[in-house]
């Protein structure tokens, strides 16, 4: 069977279903084959209905005796009214809103009911119960009752009935085995014709776990292949061998305003170590909110400009990168070095031969420069990697947040192709040990887990609503003692997936809270409002405004969770806290406490429920970023963690990254499949499959 046979050339998928299809991200017959179900419903108990009991669920198999519509008069409502007998007896179903069954279902249909019995005035009876028309009693191919049900992840206008209508006569086809005989005969998995059978329609949920079991293996095994192999390919390129020059980084250590704490020294002497090669580094460098990372990367920047090749430094976004090209230009001006700043809107230009200001360079000017080898370190954003920016000699990328680099990418960048830049990717973000070894197998780890010395632990405290006050007061002192404050509001994407689990039209706008906080609570204080939408000019002048404490209090989305530095920034006010993950509200929470001061976060919240309660005493009694990222990957789930949409992991390798030993398992049989065969020549399937997981995710 051809899995990548558009789903429109499905008999009965027309133009409604198509677009509800197409709006979930289904747009193939493999597509939706593997839209697998997230739970299922237990239908399996056929009871004679002489032995119903009341307030349980059970399937009945009879004849329909009668059926008809009522309209209730006072309510306004369709009650549809069936009697339905068997050998042992007769039992009504009742059904709500729903008179169109009587088109569906008619007098003398044998059926197949599944639902609860419930007892009310008029007597006992089935309530909503789920239906479907069948031959006659002893057949029992049965697809929305007297079975385990498969409920599936649904949208508006297209439900689990008919998912499961449109999908079971599609597993009747083969489905070509991608995983080896040798890896399904080793790890005992179901071949693959049995196992989406069985998750799609299971006979039990021991053989629905089987199923779940062998896909989830299938899908955390195509990840490790496709990490190991991208190492693999990383490790056949060349990349220029850059030695260390020691008295260099003395130099630069020896002008820092600060001590580089133990842990910077070993991630920067890993860092150069692996420069020193000849082949690519390809290093992750992990540390907590304001622990340094970015001076370890000018380090090792510095090390790469002296010896006459390139760097660029890309950051996310735009206020970030400038905060790198400020703090670039502040810590190396001694070290004569040309610094290029490149965005979307502004070009600036930091010359070796001037100690003044940047000075503004046409995109022209500044794109010939870095092409000629005239600038030492490029700043900027994604706009480094368009084909209008090329360097001569670009020997390290440098990548702040946003881990995704491959060869290819490296090697656009160069007009050298067969020497690509070695890679340095820096997060803030801890990652558990399990989702690292997965998502970044592919690049060597280090770990900043210190935080400068004289750092105050930040109070971090649950404000209900009943304190409120008490928190606005404390802030109006901070505030006159020549402190300043954020205050975060969730970012709202009003959609059918966020009113699944949160109702966000509740969660307080950056408008609304800044008109508040403006007008009612601080109308003596400089209060302004910083978001997304906002032009880049505007968002840089407010920026500014705020770090030359010309702004009191800056109401924000989560636009400011990366990078920025307010050292006088105090106190971290964070509207909606459940709305976020653990990891999220640490990073807000480092954004105060960079300096000497005692800084203050709290954690304004509207839902006291035990669970959040619970969740948010986590952050209260651990400062330790890794601590909290392992709380939140039990607490939520890895595809809250890192957003699997972003990378294109499916949901059942999602909820198995919890598993250590799952994945110590899959990534070794990676190992050992591509150690036999590099290049999968043996195995077209498995290959078509690992190809089809990188262009999923974006890579080249």
């Amino acid at each position: 069977m051809n899995l990548s046979i558009p789903i429109e050339r499905i008999p009965r998928v027309g133009p409604f279903y198509l677009k509800k299809l197409h709006g979930m991200g289904i747009k193939t017959i493999g597509q939706l084959i593997f839209h697998f179900p997230h739970r299922y419903e237990d239908f399996s108990n056929i009871t004679d209905i002489s032995k119903v009991k009341i307030n349980e669920t059970c399937s009945i198999l009879g004849k329909i005796l009668d059926i008809k519509n009522i309209k209730t008069p006072k309510k306004k409502m369709f009650l549809t009214n069936a009697l339905i007998e068997d050998k042992t007896g007769a039992i009504r179903a009742l059904w709500f809103n729903q008179p169109y069954l009587t088109k569906t279902l008619k007098k003398g249909d044998t059926v197949c009911l599944s639902g609860k019995t419930i007892s009310g005035k008029s007597g006992t009876y089935l309530s909503s119960p789920s239906y479907e028309k069948i031959s006659s009693f002893e057949d029992k191919e049965l697809t929305h009752t007297g079975r385990l049900i498969p409920v599936y992840p649904e949208t508006e206008g297209l439900s689990s009935r008919w998912l499961r209508y449109i999908i079971k006569p599609l597993l009747k086809n083969d489905i070509p085995e991608p995983l080896p005989k040798e890896v399904l005969n080793k790890q005992k998995l179901m071949p693959i014709q049995k196992a989406i059978h069985q998750i799609h329609f299971p006979d039990s949920i021991d053989l629905a776990e089987q199923a779940r079991k062998r896909f989830s293996f299938e899908e955390l095994f195509i990840i490790g292949l496709f990490v190991l192999r991208e190492r693999l390919k990383i490790n056949q390129q060349r990349s220029p061998a850059i030695p260390i020059n020691l008295p260099l980084i003395q130099q630069l250590n020896n002008s820092l305003p600060f001590k580089l704490t133990d842990a910077q020294k070993k991630t920067v002497w890993q860092i150069l170590k692996d420069i020193e090669k000849p082949r690519p580094m390809n290093r992750l460098l992990e540390g907590d909110v304001g622990s340094g990372k970015t001076v370890v990367a000018l380090m090792a920047a510095l090390n790469v400009a002296k010896a006459r090749h390139q760097v660029a430094f890309m950051a996310p976004t735009e206020i970030l990168a400038k905060q790198h090209f400020q703090e670039t230009t502040k810590l190396l001006q001694d070290f004569g070095l040309n610094i290029g700043f490149l965005t979307g809107k502004t070009d600036r230009y930091v010359s070796k031969k001037l100690k003044t200001e940047p000075i503004e360079i046409s995109r022209k000017n500044l794109l010939e420069k870095t092409i000629k080898g005239e600038i030492d370190i490029l700043i900027g954003t994604q706009v480094l990697i368009q084909d209008k920016v090329k360097f001569k000699n670009l020997g390290l990328v440098i990548l702040d947040e946003q881990h995704r680099f491959g060869v290819e990418q490296r090697a656009h960048l160069c007009q050298q192709p067969e020497l690509i830049p070695h890679l340095l990717s820096m997060t803030a973000t801890p990652i558990p040990r399990t989702l690292a070894l997965t998502i970044y197998g592919d690049l060597d780890l280090s770990l900043i887990d210190e935080l400068p010395k004289g750092r105050k632990k930040i109070i971090t405290k649950l404000i209900p609503p009943s304190k409120r006050q008490e928190s606005y007061s404390f802030i109006r002192k901070e505030v006159k003692k020549g402190k300043q404050v954020f205050v975060v509001c969730p970012r709202i994407e009003v959609s059918e997936k966020t009113k699944d689990f949160l109702d966000w039209s509740k969660a307080k706008s950056v408008k609304e809270e800044y008109e508040k906080l403006s007008k009612e609570v601080f109308p003596d204080l400089k209060v302004t409002m910083l978001h997304g939408k906002m032009g880049v000019k505007e968002k840089d002048k407010i920026m500014k405004d705020f770090k030359n404490k010309k702004i009191d209090i800056l109401v924000s989305t989560s636009v400011i969770e990366v990078g920025i530095d307010i050292p006088e920034a105090t106190v971290m006010v964070i509207e909606g806290a459940e709305r976020f993950g653990l990891s999220q509200l640490h990073q807000f929470r480092g954004r105060v406490g960079r300096s000497k001061h005692q800084s203050y976060c709290f954690l304004f919240t509207d839902i006291p429920s035990q669970k959040t309660r619970q969740r948010l005493g986590a952050l209260i009694k651990y400062q330790d970023g890794f601590i909290l990222s392992e709380k939140d990957l039990k607490m939520r789930g890895p595809g809250s963690f890192i957003g699997q949409r972003q990378w294109g992991i499916p949901d059942l390798a999602m909820n198995v990254l919890t598993n250590p030993s799952l994945v110590k398992k899959t990534r070794e049989t990676a190992k050992e499949i591509l150690s036999k065969d590099p290049n999968l020549k043996k195995y077209p399937l498995l290959k078509n499959k690992l190809d089809q997981f990188q262009e999923k995710i974006h890579l080249e």
